[in-house]
């Protein structure tokens, strides 16, 4: 569960889905690509917190850098900013989701290929007064690109809520700045729209349970300055619980819009199939805008974690033995093999065994590892509501008692879909 505080080609035809949004703006919507200052230099800046002087504030960003930083390389640029009452860090750490969602889950999809930025607002808001924060990105940016290596025509921002606002705010006033940006949730301009008046590829996500009409009024800006056809594009029916996205039709090259509305409320991590349900590492959010960003489909982990959205730790071999009958409990997340799952048909796989439990067993035995054999007792459902269901009797993996601690003891139990039976790959 995170932290919270409440096709580019002209002429396309709308996609609806669920789907993937439309492709990447081309380059050339902000021009040539151009190498800055930094490149070639010895960097400076590293990853953590940065202070900078802005309108005669000190203001502040955390700053995440590829861990394969290449001075010679190109990198893009992408800006997160913090919902009302958030911060820099939650953005920057992924909150209680953790690291596969750090930088709204963006970061692990760039896989080193971008520099990531999480300003931290005034008052934990973005109010613009003045047009201060704006002032505080473009010198954000210069202080960046003066030291680092950066491609001046993949710079893109996104937030939710508040953040929506603010990257909304930029989309109207640096429109030859940001390549695209992606609005989630955002309650109308209250970040200001200083000129508005030229094209930015524009992604906006909104719930048909929230203020859905400032969301469409945002988008409806950019539809009119980006030349698409005008339309009511389609929106989920109330208990569907999905999403549908369309790509406008008619768009100026390199300025596609997409409107992605979703089932539910005021939520930056909607999931499919689960009603409610607030899990960036689960949501569909972040592989949508990944690929409007970039055009580039995010990959399918190898190997993943499964982390208890209640206990907010992983699925863990006790002991880190492979001795066949070795039972699961909950632990803190960390590397270890004993913790890296991979998928085989529905069989889990962890230290070369597989996630079993005993032919028949009841409700409230605990799960273990034991020799892969195929048989439907080491069959698991990964359901769309993020519960691990038994293929033999049904029953879901469940952290007993909804305990927290480290050690408790993985079970299984009647299915019904508590956080303590909600499980995300991490």
């Amino acid at each position: 569960m995170l932290l919270l505080t409440g096709a580019d080609v002209a002429g396309a035809e709308p996609a609806t889905a669920p789907a993937p949004a439309a492709s990447a703006p081309a380059a050339s919507a902000v021009g040539v690509n151009a190498a800055t200052p930094g490149c070639g230099k010895a960097p400076t800046l590293r990853s953590g917190t940065h202070t900078i002087q802005s309108g005669g504030k000190t203001r502040s960003f955390i700053l995440s850098v590829p861990d394969n930083y290449d001075n010679t390389y190109q990198h893009r640029l992408v800006f997160g900013f913090h919902w009302l009452g958030g911060t820099m860090d939650q953005v920057a750490s992924g909150g209680s989701d953790g690291d596969v969602y750090a930088h709204y889950g963006l970061r692990r999809l760039a896989n080193n290929t971008a520099i990531f930025v999480a300003p931290q607002g005034l008052n934990n808001g973005w109010g613009n007064s003045g047009g201060e924060d704006v002032t505080f990105v473009d010198a954000m940016i210069k202080r960046i690109e003066d030291d680092l290596c950066v491609d001046t025509a993949q710079r893109f921002a996104l937030g939710f809520s508040y953040g929506g606002a603010m990257s909304f705010s930029l989309a109207c006033s640096r429109p030859t700045a940001f390549r695209a940006v992606a609005a989630i949730a955002a309650p109308g301009a209250i970040s200001g729209c200083s000129d508005g008046t030229q094209p930015v590829a524009f992604m906006g996500i909104h719930g048909i349970s929230d203020n859905i009409g400032a969301g469409r009024g945002l988008r409806d800006r950019f539809v009119r300055n980006n030349g698409c056809t005008a339309q009511n594009p389609p929106e989920p029916a109330r208990g569907s619980l999905t999403h549908i996205s369309t790509a406008y039709s008619g768009c100026r090259t390199g300025y596609p819009v997409v409107w992605a509305a979703f089932d539910g409320g005021h939520q930056q991590g909607p999931v499919d199939g689960c009603a409610g349900c607030e899990s960036g590492a689960r949501s569909w959010v972040k592989n949508e805008v990944w690929k409007f960003f970039t055009g580039e489909q995010p990959p399918a982990p190898t190997t993943f974690r499964l982390r208890g959205e209640a206990a907010g730790r992983c699925l863990d071999v006790n002991g880190a033995n492979s001795a066949n009958g070795t039972p699961m409990i909950i632990w803190d997340c960390n590397s270890g093999a004993n913790q890296q799952f991979t998928q085989n048909g529905k069989a889990l796989q962890v230290m070369g065994k597989c996630l079993d439990m005993p032919a028949n067993a009841a409700a409230g035995t605990q799960v273990r590892i034991w020799d892969c054999q195929g048989g439907t007792n080491q069959q698991w459902n990964l359901n769309t509501n993020g519960t691990i269901s038994n293929a033999q009797n049904g029953l879901c993996l469940d952290i007993n008692g909804a305990g927290t601690a480290n050690g408790t003891r993985v079970i299984v139990w009647n299915c019904h879909t508590g956080a303590n039976q909600r499980w995300a790959k991490a």
